[in-house]
């Protein structure tokens, strides 16, 4: 049994002083003599050398105390290279790595992946430490709170209810996909959430046994995690998925996002005359919850009908068990008796309706409501996701057909509690739970579909063909007709009451399935409600057929009428077109004019759609086609035109981000991202992707998530409505620099282009010098990580090509290119050769300190230059059998991150993270334990493409070896946190 101690400041700094596993590379000293006293020392860091001692003990206990030393000279080593540099250092690191025996790596590995996650979790908790120390002590609204969000509108001249009015119309959803990023399993990840939350014990006064008490819990939950497999077994399906999703509602948005609405709406009233003067009416819900998990098949043939119903059927049952549990609650709280108060007659009525048996709760009528409530409540589930989840005893009563209908049984004790002094009552559960019934209803989020445009393409083609359908009096072979003879047809076939699916034909497996999930996706809305499913998303939307055919395929399926005469339409899913690559962001705009100035379509966005139409722009597939600085300005342009369109059609636009998590792949801070949006882009109109590692980090905890939330809705109010001087001058500096930035696009685009589809080669060097083929054996999602089974860069999803650039810590996606075009632009001047070099600099620099489109992007690739590591990019194309290749693509690479750093530093006037002193610090500590990952992830892949597995049991061997590497995988993404 591990003996507790006391966490007193004598324990402290008991564990600064001990020379043991206990801090990333420690810049203010070696961390294996004596520390400065505690008071110099961090919380932050007081926190890390805490977990970081715990584990270690944790390591020599269970593993004992040869493999703890063999760990303890890696970290000595590691930190000693990265505080002095010197390469002797760094090649005495290679070589203990080298002489690791097989079972000393699978230990190694986890004891510094596990180390980056302890100091995750330290981090993350020192963040909110530092937002409540900086509320506390500057006694002002920072920047990104929902607080400095209204001053900010107040200042510019809009009223509190002019603000309710803008809410009202908002819609801010960050919707959840399981694009497959997060390596850790869920597992591990609850033990996270128990370590953090013995982290927030410390910051508590206990008495010494409570403090023991405290320690001893902490040493057994990283106990735990130690003996928790790291690695899945097995891959994960889309219903893991599903339920890997779930668990976020329970530990952060049920508390989170109703509490924001109640905190605006507390914001927006003007100032209480007395305690109980107190408005709980509901805000409209502004902010949504959306997902694709269980809807997106786009190249995932896991999901079909069956995964997409039983994603409603989970988020249906997760919600309802959570108002299950919430009006039990409210029933035991609301002990208010009629001698007392008096009830509202509404209030009376429900009351006696129920059929409370009790002698005990005759004079009790909000109890007695709230067992009605609770009846139709447990009526609802059988009725909906046809079993029982109450907990408790009840009687037969009416289900409840909507959300709204149970939200309506809620205000009567809502107002009930308002009108009778208990305002303050009615805060304490049932005005948040009345929130959550708005923003949840029955359905929780709102599932999203996606499918790529030439699946669309062949099941058209499939069923034009079997119901010989027309053209000008010819039959139609639609995959062989133009553009224009396409859009004919459709639009004839949207005025064809005859149905074209016929149920006597037997269609091929590809279009049964389409047709299902289609007609599954009706069922679900008349099930749960429209709010159920209200997008599909056509990937790779090229041409304005690739609309149509979503429409048609709504109206062969139930969810879509046909436009027959002057019917106006009112149901169904909103088809969105998502325009990935360069080429489609730059036909983007045309593609929505023409499909905005259709007359069948234009009655559906004004009618059924309320006038909005929302397009989505994915980062991820237009940085592997043209690299960082193309991708983003082919957005940036994208987005200006798209605005030039719907302003001209009258329509509201709204944009859906496909953001990922790596800056590569649109990656950064929220808050800043969308601030920088062109304006009238966000317009109280914004959802954006949420996937892999970015959900655990953003929403871990209730506390984490408020925070991340905040600075969503604050920047979207700030974006849209407060005026910034920088979004007054964008069309200034668009017309300023914009032919200077498309030149320097071209110029990142060529470069970029050059390297990884015109250098000779390049395709074997990736397949070989990263960890690609090992990731796509990690089980960390449903999808395939190739569209296609072919070694080819094309094909490969841009996932886990930036995922791999990260872990061999040469991140160019986020940077190859600029460099080249700065420094172009700097030389020879494109468009600007009239100038000379010192003023295309000082144009450059203007740039970067007042076009927030600029000096965005230069400040997310600030932080991907300050992660990248050429050395040890340098081992990974050791990897690289072919030495001319190998010298030859790394020697690119090692210039272009050269000419990128100094082109930034001369831009900026300043050094990598030079301004931001605490990441500098923290990287630095980080790339400490890193390292050794990085070098032993090259050593085992060195191992294993050689074949050195020991001969008498090379299964096994070889088996050990591979769960070595994807430990180290597991860490390096750990450390990284967005490399995704």
């Amino acid at each position: 049994m591990i003996r507790p101690r006391r966490l007193a400041t004598s324990t402290r700094h008991r564990l600064i002083c001990a020379p043991v596993f206990t801090h990333a590379s420690n810049t203010l000293g070696d961390p294996v003599k004596s520390a400065p006293s505690t008071d110099t020392i961090s919380p932050l860091r007081q926190d890390i050398r805490l977990l970081g001692r715990t584990l270690g003990e944790v390591i020599r206990e269970c593993e004992g105390r040869p493999i703890y030393d063999v760990i303890e000279k890696l970290r000595r080593a590691a930190v000693k290279f990265r505080r002095e540099g010197l390469d002797r250092d760094g090649r005495m690191l290679e070589r203990q790595i080298r002489k690791l025996a097989a079972g000393e790596a699978n230990s190694v590995a986890r004891a510094f992946s596990y180390f980056l996650h302890l100091s995750n979790i330290a981090e993350d908790r020192d963040q909110t430490r530092r937002q409540r120390t900086q509320w506390q002590t500057e006694g002002q609204a920072t920047p990104g709170s929902l607080l400095h969000a209204v001053e900010q509108l107040t200042a510019s001249g809009l009223s509190g209810r002019r603000i309710r009015q803008h809410l009202a119309q908002a819609c801010i959803v960050p919707v959840l996909t399981a694009h497959p990023t997060e390596v850790q399993r869920k597992s591990t990840l609850d033990l996270h959430q128990g370590i953090a939350q013995q982290l927030r014990q410390l910051d508590i006064p206990h008495a010494p046994l409570e403090a023991a008490h405290t320690q001893e819990r902490l040493t057994g939950l990283i106990a735990s995690l130690w003996q928790t497999r790291m690695l899945r077994q097995s891959k994960l399906t889309v219903l893991d998925e599903i339920d890997n999703a779930l668990s976020y509602y329970t530990s952060t948005f049920f508390s989170t996002l109703p509490q924001l609405h109640l905190d605006m709406a507390a914001l927006l009233r003007k100032p209480a005359k007395t305690p109980f003067d107190v408005d709980n009416t509901p805000l409209p819900p502004f902010a949504h919850m959306g997902s694709w998990i269980g809807g997106d098949r786009d190249g995932n043939p896991n999901v079909n009908a069956s995964t997409l119903e039983e994603a409603l059927l989970r988020q249906c049952a997760h919600v309802l068990r959570y108002y299950l549990t919430e009006v039990h609650e409210l029933g035991a709280e609301l002990s208010l008796s009629q001698s007392l108060t008096q009830p509202s007659p509404e209030l009376a009525e429900l009351a006696r309706t129920s059929q409370d048996p009790s002698s005990h709760r005759q004079d009790e009528p909000y109890r007695r409501a709230c067992i009605h409530i609770y009846a139709r409540l447990a009526a609802t589930t059988v009725a909906l996701i046809g079993r029982r989840l109450a907990r408790r005893n009840t009687y037969e009563a009416p289900a409840y057909t909507t959300a709204a209908e149970f939200a309506a049984d809620l205000r009567i004790v809502a107002t009930s509690l308002d009108r009778h002094h208990g305002s303050l009552i009615n805060r304490l559960r049932l005005a948040h739970l009345c929130q959550a019934v708005e923003i949840f209803g029955f359905h929780l989020a709102t599932v999203d579909l996606r499918q790529s445009s030439d699946v669309h393409e062949r099941v058209l083609d499939e069923l034009m063909k079997q119901a010989e359908v027309r053209l000008d009096g010819r039959l139609v072979q639609y995959a062989r007709l133009s553009e224009a003879d396409r859009i004919r047809v459709l639009r004839q076939e949207l005025r064809e009451p005859r149905p074209l699916v016929s149920p006597w034909v037997e269609y091929s497996a590809e279009t049964t399935k389409e047709l299902a999930i289609l007609r599954m996706a009706a069922a679900c809305r008349q099930r749960f409600g429209a709010a159920a499913i209200r997008q599909s998303i056509v990937s790779h939307t090229e041409t304005l057929s690739d609309l149509l055919e979503v429409l048609i395929l709504q109206q062969e399926t139930g969810l879509i009428a046909p436009t027959v005469g002057d019917s106006t339409p009112q149901e169904g899913l909103m088809v969105v077109p998502l325009f990935e690559t360069i080429p489609d962001l730059e036909l983007g705009p045309e593609i929505m004019d023409a499909w905005l100035s259709l007359p069948e379509v234009s009655a559906r966005v004004r009618h059924a759609q309320h006038g909005i139409q929302e397009v989505m722009l994915g980062y991820s597939d237009s940085n592997k086609d043209g690299g960082y600085l193309t991708s983003h300005w082919s957005l940036y342009q994208a987005e200006r035109r798209l605005v030039e369109v719907f302003r001209k059609h009258r329509t509201r636009l709204r944009l859906f981000h496909g953001r990922g998590g790596s800056v590569g792949r649109g990656g950064g801070p929220s808050y800043d991202s969308i601030i920088a949006q062109p304006p009238g882009t966000v317009n109280n109109q914004i959802r954006l992707t949420e996937q892999g590692e970015i959900i655990q980090g953003r929403y871990k905890n209730a506390e984490v998530g408020r925070s991340h939330l905040e600075l969503f809705v604050a920047a979207t109010l700030e974006a849209s409505l407060a005026g910034t001087p920088d979004a007054q001058h964008e069309d200034q500096h668009a017309t300023a620099f914009g032919e200077a930035m498309a030149w320097m696009s071209q110029t990142a685009r060529d470069a970029y282009r050059d390297l990884v589809y015109g250098t000779e080669g390049f395709t074997e060097y990736f397949f070989t010098s990263t960890p690609i083929r090992e990731i796509a054996g990690l089980n960390i999602g449903s999808r395939p990580s190739s569209r296609k089974a072919l070694e080819r860069i094309e094909d490969l999803r841009a996932i886990p090509w930036s995922f791999s650039w990260a872990q061999c810590r040469l991140p160019l996606p986020g940077w190859y290119g600029v460099g080249t075009a700065l420094s172009r632009y700097l030389e020879d001047g494109g468009p600007d050769h009239a100038l000379d070099r010192a003023t295309r600099l000082l144009r450059l620099q203007t740039m970067a300190r007042d076009w927030p489109f600029f000096r965005t992007l230069l400040s997310n690739m600030e932080q991907v230059l300050a992660k990248t590591d050429l050395a040890i990019g340098r081992a990974y194309a050791e990897l690289v059998p072919d030495k001319t290749l190998r010298k030859q693509v790394f020697s690119r690479i090692e210039a272009e991150y050269h000419t990128t750093v100094r082109m930034f530093e001369d831009i900026t006037r300043h050094g990598l993270l030079a301004h931001d002193a605490p990441l500098q610090a923290a990287l630095a500590e980080r790339f400490a334990y890193i390292d050794p990952l990085n070098h032993l992830q090259v050593e085992l892949l060195r191992r294993m493409r050689a074949g050195t597995a020991s001969a008498h049991r090379p299964n096994e061997q070889e088996s050990r070896d591979q769960r070595a590497i994807h430990m180290t995988i597991n860490g390096i993404a750990a450390g990284l946190r967005n490399s995704g």
